[in-house]
């Protein structure tokens, strides 16, 4: 674990090389203890896979002094239990309807669609960061026999909720948006509300399960096809 400068109020926390759920796990605990113990200083604070961006308020503390309560926030976070986080649960209609390209991962894997569907269900994965748009949550890691490349050509419009596979990350869409991932069904809760408090159902260090719905609860729970 390393901190380095990152900008005139900014410092980065580096916790490893390669992100795991362990380091996920340790990265949300220390954003727990420095909102704790930093908060009067701290503008904000942005978790990615195996770092930590934290941005201070310079009119409170000057580097030094922000480095040294880091160090402090810091300690005894390597025998973090990798089950931290919340878990949430987040209901899919899985079908070649709502998902185009299940049956490319089924052939490519010498799968059944079913059997693609169960695999996506039996995991529970963390969420590492959160980019690309408000919501999109990059989750990780998927069993090896479902992993996917990105499509060669991205499509120009892929629906809000689609949940979706690139290599052995998955994610829902919260938006319309371009995209190159791997359609594999449709998820009905927003991923982000910014009239909602709070807007998304889940943030970085959180664990994600994934639950078959059928076609009639999916338009039920507000779902769009």
């Amino acid at each position: 674990m390393r901190i380095e400068v990152a900008g005139q109020n900014a410092l980065i926390v580096y916790f490893a090389e390669q992100s795991s759920a362990e380091v996920s796990a340790q990265i949300q605990a220390a954003v727990n203890n420095i909102l704790a113990s930093m908060q009067d200083c701290i503008v904000d604070l942005v978790p990615s896979y195996a770092s930590l961006l934290v941005i201070f308020d310079l009119d409170r503390a000057d580097y030094f002094d922000v480095k040294r309560k880091l160090r402090g926030a810091l300690e005894n976070l390597a025998s973090l239990d990798a089950e931290a986080g919340e878990l949430v649960t987040l209901p899919v209609y899985y079908s070649t309807e709502s998902g185009p390209d299940l049956e490319i991962i089924a052939d490519n894997g010498k799968l059944s669609v079913e059997e693609v569907i169960e695999i996506h269900q039996q995991r529970e994965y963390r969420v590492y960061a959160i980019g690309f748009a408000p919501g999109f949550a990059y989750l990780g890691e998927v069993d090896e026999r479902i992993a996917a490349p990105r499509l060669a050509t991205p499509r120009q419009k892929v629906p809000r909720g689609a949940v979706a596979i690139a290599d052995r990350q998955t994610a829902v869409y919260p938006a319309v948006s371009p995209g190159g991932w791997n359609l594999i069904g449709l998820c009905p809760t927003r991923m982000f509300d910014p009239e909602r408090d709070p807007s998304m159902p889940v943030k970085a260090g959180d664990r994600v399960r994934f639950e078959a719905i059928d076609r009639a609860d999916f338009l039920g729970l507000g779902g769009e096809l």
